[in-house]
């Protein structure tokens, strides 16, 4: 069992009055973690601090954020070991989820260095003699990010890592499901040797969320907010921002489309799809969960997938080397057991798995003959459940792809790179891969979705102009008329 404390201006701290609150394995019910249970006023707290420690952090060189960067990736990169023990305690994540997790993360630490040197600007021509115009970007202040359970070390890094990088101070507010994971990611800060207040940390009780979230974006200090998590919290969030005039960056909930085309290699179609909408049990906000396949493999498509879903096998991660762990609650389940429910009494048809191995565990299954007015045809399952759609040509397989709320991730299928780049270009997400899975990113590229997956970008460059504030300077060098 693992105790989790705050981290507030550079001391470890617990909540105000003492409150915990307890995160439970989903695999055996025993404690996990016990956490500091934060109030509004530790939240408040927490910005405070953040905010003192701006000015100084704001303005130390790109080379020693860089350096301080760089080093927390190799102290992430020794933890490797316990964020896999942590993932499987607090979510039950298979071991090899924790280590790709905290590789991928470092990668991300490694990137936002190098962008503390392309925080660049530009001179704009001016109509007024004499003016030197320029349009610079600076750190914006202190950033609220919020991160979710299901890729617990890449994505609290995510939230917190580019905003560092600019110039900003950060709170990094945890999920309640995974506090300990998420903990631990400060102290590979902290054994880095980053300045007190530069990143903080917060954990609460779920009955206390309200308060707290919008404690930490109320605060006047708070100049930015990220949240990754579903499209139904972030819709809170976007709201709560709204209203104190924060600009909000939002990656939300997905509902991937893989599309099929007749002449897609279909080995190759299989393994990603089943990588896409299987791996860590389907709780990944790019998880495939529509397979869209042209009329003409339809078939062949079908058999073999089913075949490759069958053979993934389910287990406890503590007691074995299985590919498919624990969800990470009995909820998650029930809720994939009712869209079976509701699909199948409207017609559709299980074609392998549909059970539960008891607790959290849940077998991966494949649903043919969904259709509209079916909740698995348009709600996100964010479990091991994908549906197979049969399109009748192109149009039809681009109509089912876009007839969704979300768009975050998307795939295409195909030998004929042309035509796939049509396709690709023709759906509506934020991303799209031509002959590789949903599942998938790089620290540097643009990441995000369209309509009820988000709004803004993580990521590279694209980072840098979320979180930083574009000003225009002006220089006069002669003298001005004026006409009073």
């Amino acid at each position: 069992m693992n105790e989790v404390r705050l981290r507030i201006g550079g001391t470890d701290t617990d909540a105000r009055g003492g409150r915990t609150f307890e995160r439970r394995s989903p695999i055996t019910g025993e404690v996990a973690a016990r956490a500091a249970a934060a109030s509004a006023e530790d939240a408040r707290a927490a910005v405070d601090a953040a905010a003192q420690a701006f000015p100084a952090w704001s303005a130390l060189g790109p080379t020693a954020r860089r350096k301080l960067l760089l080093e927390a990736a190799a102290k992430l990169r020794a933890k490797s070991a316990e964020f896999s023990r942590l993932g499987v305690a607090e979510t039950g994540a298979i071991p090899g989820w924790g280590h790709f997790n905290t590789a991928f993360a470092a990668t991300l630490l490694e990137e936002a260095a190098a962008l503390t040197t392309q925080v660049t600007g530009e001179t704009v021509p001016s109509d007024q003699p004499g003016t030197l115009a320029l349009a610079l970007r600076q750190p914006a202040g202190v950033v609220v990010g919020m991160a979710p359970w299901n890729a617990p070390v890449i994505l609290g890094v995510r939230a917190i890592a580019v905003p560092l990088a600019v110039g900003n101070t950060v709170v990094l507010k945890a999920s309640e499901i995974s506090p300990a994971t998420h903990r631990l990611i400060i102290d590979a800060f902290v054994e880095a040797g980053l300045p007190a207040g530069a990143v903080n940390f917060i954990c609460h009780a779920a009955e206390d969320a309200p308060a707290v979230v919008e404690a930490l974006i109320a605060h006047p200090a708070t100049r930015r907010v990220n949240f990754t998590g579903s499209s139904r919290v972030g819709r809170i969030i976007g709201e709560l921002s709204g209203r104190y005039l924060k600009p909000c960056l939002l990656e939300l909930g997905g509902k991937a489309p893989l599309v099929v085309l007749e002449d897609a290699e279909l080995d190759e179609a299989v393994a990603a799809a089943a990588f896409g909408a299987f791996m860590h049990q389907g709780q990944i906000c790019m998880s495939t969960e529509r397979i869209i396949v042209v009329d003409k493999v339809y078939d062949q498509f079908l058999e073999k997938f089913t075949a490759k879903a069958r053979s993934l096998q389910v287990g406890d991660p503590t007691r074995g080397n299985f590919p498919i762990g624990a969800c990470v609650d009995v909820k998650t389940v029930q809720h994939v057991q009712a869209l079976i429910a509701d699909a199948t009494a409207r017609g559709a048809q299980v074609l392998t798995g549909g059970r539960g191995s008891g607790g959290a565990f849940f077998e991966p299954t494949v649903v043919e003959g969904v259709r509209q007015g079916m909740r698995l045809y348009g709600e996100e399952s964010f479990g091991p459940i994908v549906a197979v759609l049969r399109a009748r040509d192109i149009d039809h397989a681009i109509e089912l792809a876009n007839d969704c709320e979300y768009g975050l991730s998307a795939a295409v299928f195909s030998r004929d790179i042309n035509t796939a780049l049509q396709v690709a270009q023709r759906i509506d997400s934020g991303i799209c891969h031509i002959n590789s899975p949903t599942v998938q990113d790089e620290a540097q590229m643009p990441f995000g979705g369209t309509k009820a997956s988000g709004l803004g970008r993580f990521g590279g460059r694209a980072g840098i102009a979320e979180f930083t504030d574009l000003r225009w300077i002006s220089i006069a060098t002669q003298h001005r008329h004026y006409p009073i």
